[in-house]
C-alpha cells in the first residue's frame, strides 16, 4: 500500500458545519479521522496531502447515538474529529470538493 493511501485511511473527510466554519476563521480546519489514529499521524497526513504546515492538532470523540429506525433500535457509529490549526499563511479550501 502506498503512503498516500495510508494518509487517506487516517483522514476520512472534511467536516463542513457552522462550528467548523467559525473555526476556519481562526485558521483551523476540521476533519473526520479514523477512530484509532493519533495526533502525530493526523499531522503527518495533513501536511503530506495538502502541502501545508500544521501548528496544532486537537481531537474529540463523539459517541454514537442510539436511534430508532422503523421500530428497530440501532446505534450510530462513534466519530473522531480533528481540529487542525494551520501555521500563519497556510490555507486549505475544503468547500470546493462538493
Amino acid at each position: 500500500m502506498s503512503a498516500k493511501a495510508e494518509f487517506y485511511d487516517v483522514i476520512r473527510k472534511p467536516i463542513i458545519t457552522e462550528k467548523a466554519t467559525m473555526a476556519s476563521e481562526n485558521g483551523a480546519v476540521v476533519f473526520e479521522v479514523a477512530i484509532d489514529s493519533n495526533k502525530p499521524q493526523i499531522k503527518q497526513a495533513v501536511e503530506a496531502l495538502f502541502g501545508v504546515k500544521v501548528k496544532a492538532v486537537n481531537t474529540t470523540i463523539t459517541k454514537g447515538k442510539t436511534k430508532r429506525f422503523k421500530g428497530t433500535i440501532g446505534r450510530r457509529k462513534d466519530v473522531k474529529k480533528a481540529y487542525v490549526t494551520l501555521e500563519e499563511g497556510n490555507t486549505i479550501d475544503v468547500s470546493t470538493g462538493l
